[in-house]
């Protein structure tokens, strides 16, 4: 798939499950242990823009991305919407042949397909957590779930340390792309675990 499609595409599924986050579920818990629901929207909001401010294309929040706020947004899709508008219009910006793009994520510079890989999976994933938080179905397709793992065995080991992923996940999941992507993330593909 093209890299620039799958972030898109990954875009549409946070928009798609943060509108369908019932009112009473904004203090949930998600996989993302040390979070509710709302932490994860706000979370999954900052990366996009951070990737936005990298490609020099909009200003720094203020809010840190690693302890966001439990405060339920006042306006949950303009919230997420807006955010997701600056981080596409800043990915317009960029040659898909450059070698060399900025990112937030070390190693700080990646060839471009990449880039918007590494934003589509934060992206991709947090969606995922939202949506199984809420009791909506996955958002992660195969096709999407295959693009992201070929870049996430290149860019997640050297973040665990940093606490950005969890340790990988093992299990039998021999076929499903999602559960393969999602274990390697530090996520149990059946969560929540009973």
């Amino acid at each position: 798939m093209n890299p620039f499609e799958v972030l898109a595409r990954t875009h549409d599924s946070l928009r798609t499950v943060v509108a369908a986050v019932p009112a009473d579920a904004w203090d949930a818990p998600t996989p993302c242990s040390q979070w509710t629901v709302a932490q994860v929207v706000r979370h999954a909001v900052i990366d996009q823009l951070g990737f936005a401010v990298s490609l020099g294309r909009a200003e720094a929040p203020a809010e840190d991305a690693f302890a966001p706020s439990t405060d339920r947004p006042a306006d949950p899709n303009a919230y997420v919407g807006d955010a997701l508008d600056i981080a596409a219009a800043a990915w317009t910006s960029v040659d898909p042949a450059d070698e060399a793009v900025p990112t937030p994520v070390p190693p700080h510079s990646l060839p471009a397909g990449q880039a918007a890989l590494a934003a589509a999976l934060d992206a991709g994933v947090h969606a995922w957590d939202i949506a199984v938080a809420t009791g909506q179905p996955s958002p992660l397709t195969d096709d999407v779930a295959t693009a992201l793992q070929g870049l996430a065995v290149h860019l997640v080991d050297p973040l665990r340390p940093w606490g950005a992923y969890a340790d990988a996940i093992t299990g039998d999941d021999a076929g499903d792309p999602v559960a393969i992507l999602l274990r390697y993330l530090g996520r149990d593909p059946k969560w929540p675990v009973t």
